[in-house]
């Protein structure tokens, strides 16, 4: 769309309003299926195979039936917090604040871990193991107080809380620590200390959930300008991902309970893209693909990266509904399938069957 159109979706809300027909109370919407549809009509670097599509989907529904995949299944990891409390709203909360950027270039055993409870830890573990570690040693690491305490809560504190058992350190550490202090304001100054009361000013939306994340905390703020639209592209990956967890931990009851939680996409990070290439899902142009198999950085924000990132919402919206018509009963949507993918591209990834190496970029983002 050129400067010189006029924007549909404003013209349509200015005629709702001068037709006496404009709902200031309709349901919340993230725009972040909407955005990931308009780049995958737009996308030259990324495409999806339908007929791939339509066999993941048989077969994602398949084995999640046999694992009985279900929200249940967070809660069974031994890391994971089992209170279904408020003390556990603020662990999900610091944990997906942090919930970013954990590859390395370093071999398998030099790169970041976390020693605790006699096992290694990488990848997002090793941030939830750091957390929990943290915990018993009595250092009040969830508690956005701390955060706002420049004394307690700086760069060494959490080069502590985050301290490897290989020499290389947890990445991007300083802006770890700036998440927390403008998390901490933010809380402070609108929700009283703490992210339970921002759970209740959502009114049990998902959707509006995430809004409200994107809105009043710039570091929950992914969204990128894309060629040819006027609106970003909300991707919206931690915020997302942080209404799944509650909703999953919570198992849809009380802190967890959302109307909408179906609304909320696939997470868009490094490693669902990758196993969605394994499964001959999406395939990407040969500059693009020569990027990737290098292990060249794909720099956060630009057209590469948005077009990973959005086609593959996209394909699993796609393969959600490929199950859903297969299955009508099918109680799915597209946190869960994000969840069991992710899973597996990890297991794939332990038993060295990578096909093709996952995207690398390094931002706050994911």
């Amino acid at each position: 769309m050129s400067d010189d159109e006029a924007d549909p979706e404003l013209l349509a809300l200015l005629r709702q309003h001068f037709q006496g027909k404009l709902n200031l109370d309709e349901e919340p919407e993230t725009g972040v299926l909407e955005g990931a549809e308009y780049v995958y009509d737009n996308s030259i670097d990324v495409a999806l195979n339908m007929r791939a599509t339509k066999n993941a989907a048989a077969l994602i529904h398949h084995q999640m039936q046999e694992k009985e995949y279900s929200t249940e299944t967070w809660s069974e990891h031994e890391l994971h917090p089992k209170a279904k409390d408020e003390s556990t709203v603020a662990f999900i909360f610091t944990m997906d604040l942090l919930n970013f950027s954990f590859w390395s270039l370093r071999p398998e055993d030099e790169r970041f871990a976390v020693s605790y409870r006699d096992k290694t830890w990488t990848g997002y573990w090793s941030l939830v193991a750091s957390l929990q570690r943290a915990l018993d040693e009595d250092i009040p690491i969830t508690d956005p107080h701390f955060w706002q305490n420049e004394e307690e809560c700086n760069i060494e504190s959490l080069r502590h809380v985050f301290r490897s058992c290989t020499e290389e350190e947890i990445p991007l550490l300083e802006a770890r620590l700036s998440c927390l202090r403008e998390a901490g304001q933010v809380l402070y100054e609108k929700y009283n200390c703490s992210f339970v009361k921002c759970i209740e000013a959502a009114n049990k939306s998902a959707a509006g959930l995430v809004n409200l994340l994107a809105r009043d905390f710039d570091c929950f703020r992914d969204e990128f300008k894309f060629e040819g639209r006027r609106k970003p592209i909300r991707l919206l990956k931690r915020a997302q991902i942080l209404v799944a967890d509650i909703w999953a931990c919570f198992n849809g009851e009380g802190y967890g309970e959302f109307r909408d939680i179906d609304k909320i996409t696939m997470f868009a990070d490094y490693r669902v893209p990758q196993i969605l290439a394994t499964l001959g899902c999406i395939g990407y142009s040969p500059p693009l693909h020569a990027m990737v198999a290098r292990g060249d950085i794909v720099e956060s924000g630009t057209s590469y990266e948005v077009q990973l990132r959005a086609c593959s919402i996209w394909c699993v919206e796609l393969i959600r509904r490929e199950i859903k018509r297969q299955h009508p009963e099918a109680k799915i949507n597209a946190i869960l399938i994000d969840f069991f993918l992710y899973d597996t591209m990890k297991q794939l990834e332990a038993e060295g069957k990578e096909t093709i190496p996952h995207h690398r970029t390094r931002s706050i983002w994911y």
